[in-house]
């Protein structure tokens, strides 16, 4: 973009907001404009889209307060129309003389006093003018770079439930009034980053569009956890069960059952693998983890405590102290 198209252009009027709008109402102005010419809501009609890059050219500089600032001071001193050719005759550019000269009394678009900072030596064009209005040799910090500039990124925060984290999921995300459906990923995780490209603001000038920054949001589940492809659980088992052994159906996620043989003197904490049963990615499949955790009984009725007594007298006889070494240990 060129300081003569900031001139021309009149990106309040592309916005249809006033020239003393806040923030806010321009954001908003820009969403719903392009949630209405948007291509995908207009697919092959080249009026929408051009009306859609004019769109996001006008908010890529007010939504800039410095760009803003910019363009309003280079409106203002142009006037904010399209200068028309002078005496030389209909058919004459309008250039940079017709542009000023009336401003600073040179008469019929004539000029023949230097403006400040111009460079007489190559014509004086139109940022070397501004360029010594704003004190540099290129214009205004940032007007020349407006003639091609990246849309800015957006960043967006999506839900998912724990089943539709791991098994993957299409989510739907308005975005600055923007529909953008995508795909997340089989085993995202809690916190995990998701990068769309182009799906951002749109560039102006031929720029290419920002990036879209999803952060994917987990809840959790009351049973299983993920761990890396795996997917864990606690799984409660009586005494009787770890002491003697014993086969158990162990709930998976995807709604069925797996036996699980637990071995006889299995400890709480162990824990036990199952194949195949975690999460499966385009990658790889992970297990399922299932880690063991002996249940004591809170309350137990006459016959369960002989029954326990009984055990325990059974046993001493061994002469096993399973907190024989951890003194030793403790002192290490």
């Amino acid at each position: 973009m060129t300081g003569q198209d900031w001139l021309e252009k009149d990106f309040y009027a592309s916005l249809g907001v006033s020239k003393d709008a806040d923030a806010a109402a321009i954001k908003k102005a820009y969403r719903k404009l392009a949630r209405q010419y948007h291509p995908d809501q207009n697919a092959g009609d080249a009026k929408a889209e051009s009306r859609f890059k004019e769109i996001g050219e006008a908010y890529a500089v007010l939504s800039d307060p410095e760009q803003r600032r910019q363009y309003d001071a280079v409106r203002a001193m142009g006037g904010g129309a399209r200068f028309a050719a002078g005496p030389g005759g209909a058919g004459s550019a309008g250039g940079f003389e017709d542009l000023f000269g009336g401003m600073f009394g040179g008469g019929g678009g004539t000029r023949t006093t230097p403006f400040p900072g111009a460079n007489t030596s190559t014509g004086g064009g139109f940022e070397d003018i501004l360029g010594g209005l704003f004190g540099g040799g290129r214009g205004p910090a940032g007007f020349r770079g407006a003639r091609a500039q990246q849309g800015a990124d957006i960043n967006a925060t999506t839900t998912l439930s724990f089943r539709s984290a791991v098994e993957g999921a299409t989510v739907s995300l308005d975005v600055e009034g923007r529909n953008v459906t995508t795909r997340i990923p089989a085993g995202v995780r809690d916190g995990q980053k998701i990068r769309l490209r182009g799906k951002g603001r749109p560039g102006t000038g031929g720029a290419p569009a920002g990036d879209l920054n999803i952060t994917v949001k987990v809840t959790p589940h009351p049973v299983y956890t993920v761990d890396g492809t795996n997917l864990r659980m606690t799984l409660p088992v009586t005494f009787d069960e770890a002491a003697l052994g014993a086969t158990i159906d162990v709930p998976t996620l995807d709604g069925q059952t797996v036996r699980v043989k637990v071995p006889a003197g299995t400890p709480s904490g162990r824990t036990l693998r199952v194949k195949g049963r975690g999460v499966k990615t385009a990658k790889a499949t992970g297990d399922l983890l299932v880690t063991v955790n002996v249940v004591v009984p809170q309350k137990l009725d006459t016959a369960a405590r002989k029954a326990v007594e009984a055990f325990a007298k059974a046993t001493a006889d061994e002469g096993r102290n399973v907190r024989a070494d951890l003194l030793a240990r403790a002192q290490e």
